[in-house]
């Protein structure tokens, strides 16, 4: 696995074991919804996670965009239609989210280089 990659999810599952270990109840339901709200549905996985990206992009939030991406990533969206959703995403939020784009990008590079890697 890419670095980026292998840090952003090492953490997350470190940070999130030691929250989720306390035992609030408030926000082990809140971790729940999220979690039931990007499960097949109305919408399918794929369009949900194009949506929040777009959310997460228009809030600023890098970690909630890496999350989206990978998620993307790995039910198999293309680059052209995640770019074009964060096409969408920066003319909603404007340019303020620009810099929100590159690491987006630059993410995307890094779950793309941990596949060449892995078959290489």
């Amino acid at each position: 696995m890419s670095e980026p990659v292998k840090e952003f999810n090492d953490y997350r599952e470190k940070m999130n074991d030691k929250i989720l270990g306390d035992n609030n109840k408030i926000i082990k339901r809140i971790f729940n919804l999220d979690t039931n709200a990007f499960s097949e549905g109305a919408l399918d996985v794929k369009t949900k996670e194009l949506l929040g990206l777009v959310a997460s992009t228009v809030l600023r939030c890098d970690d909630c965009i890496k999350y989206h991406l990978e998620s993307s990533y790995n039910h198999g969206l293309s680059k052209e239609q995640v770019m074009e959703t964060l096409s969408i995403a920066t003319l909603v939020g404007g340019t303020i989210v620009i810099p929100h784009l590159r690491r987006a990008y630059e993410y995307w590079e890094a779950l793309e280089a941990q596949d060449e890697t892995k078959q290489g």
